[in-house]
C-alpha cells in the first residue's frame, strides 16, 4: 500500500466557534494520537485531505503526516461528516507503526452476477458491507471482493466462508452473514397473491356445485307435489 504525504499544522485554537472559523476558511480541525503520544490537535488543507482519502485504499490510506518538524505515519481513525450535507466536521489521526497490527474496518465488494438466483426471481442480499480486519498498517487490503456468481437460491456467504488476505485475519464471528441469497419480496407476495386466489376460486367452485345441488332437489319435490294435485 502507497504512503501518502499531508502536511497538518498544530497549536490549532479548540472549541466549536474556532472550528467554525477554520472549516469556513477551506480547513478541517483534527487531533493526532496513538502510540502513547501526547493527543496534538491540528488543521489541515481540505483539499489536499480529499485527495489522500480518495485513493484506491480510501479511509485506511496510510498518511505521512507532517506535524511542525515531526513526522509520523497515521490513519485516519475516525472521521465525522454533516449529516445533511455531508461536508467533513472533523477527524482523528491514528499514529501507527509499521511492525504493528492495527484493527480498520474494509469494504466488501460483491463481484459477479447470480444467474441462477435472478432466473428464479431471487434476490443477493448484501447484508455486510464492512468488515473489521487485524493487519499490519502495510498489509491492509484495500477491499474484500466477493464472487456471488455461483450462488443459488438459499445459499448464505459467511464471514467464515473468506479467504482474507495474506497478514491479516478477523475476530469478527465466522457465522455472521455477508451475502444471503432468497427469493424476493415480490415473488413471495405474488405467490400469496396466487395462494389466495385459488383458495376463493376453490370456495365459489363448492359453493355452485352447493347451489346447483338444492336447486335440483327443490325442482324435484315441485314435480312431486304437481303429480299429486293432478291425481286429486
Amino acid at each position: 500500500m502507497a504512503e501518502i504525504t499531508l502536511q497538518a499544522t498544530p497549536g490549532r485554537e479548540l472549541g466549536t466557534g474556532p472550528a467554525k472559523r477554520i472549516r469556513a476558511e477551506g480547513k478541517i480541525p483534527g487531533v493526532v494520537y496513538g502510540l502513547s503520544g501526547d493527543p496534538i490537535p491540528v488543521t489541515v488543507e481540505w483539499r489536499p485531505l480529499r485527495d489522500a482519502l480518495t485513493t484506491d485504499a480510501g479511509l485506511n490510506a496510510l498518511i505521512d503526516l507532517h506535524v511542525g518538524d515531526e513526522t509520523a505515519l497515521c490513519v485516519v481513525k475516525e472521521l465525522q461528516r454533516h449529516p445533511i450535507r455531508g461536508d467533513v466536521l472533523h477527524l482523528d489521526f491514528l499514529r501507527v507503526s509499521a511492525d504493528v497490527e492495527i484493527s480498520v474496518e474494509v469494504p466488501i465488494v460483491l463481484e459477479g452476477e447470480a444467474e441462477a438466483v435472478l432466473r428464479n426471481d431471487g434476490t443477493v442480499d448484501h447484508v455486510l458491507f464492512h468488515l473489521t480486519v487485524n493487519a499490519k498498517p502495510g498489509d491492509i487490503p484495500n477491499e474484500i471482493s466477493i464472487d456471488v456468481s455461483a450462488l443459488t437460491i438459499g445459499d448464505t456467504i459467511r464471514v467464515g466462508d473468506l479467504k482474507l488476505p495474506a497478514g491479516s485475519s478477523t475476530d469478527v464471528d465466522p457465522e455472521e452473514a455477508i451475502v444471503i441469497a432468497q427469493v424476493s419480496s415480490a415473488a413471495i407476495e405474488a405467490e400469496a397473491i396466487a395462494e389466495h386466489d385459488a383458495e376463493v376460486a376453490a370456495e365459489q367452485s363448492e359453493d355452485a356445485e352447493e347451489g346447483a345441488a338444492d336447486g335440483g332437489e327443490s325442482e324435484g319435490g315441485g314435480d312431486a307435489a304437481a303429480e299429486g294435485d293432478a291425481e286429486g
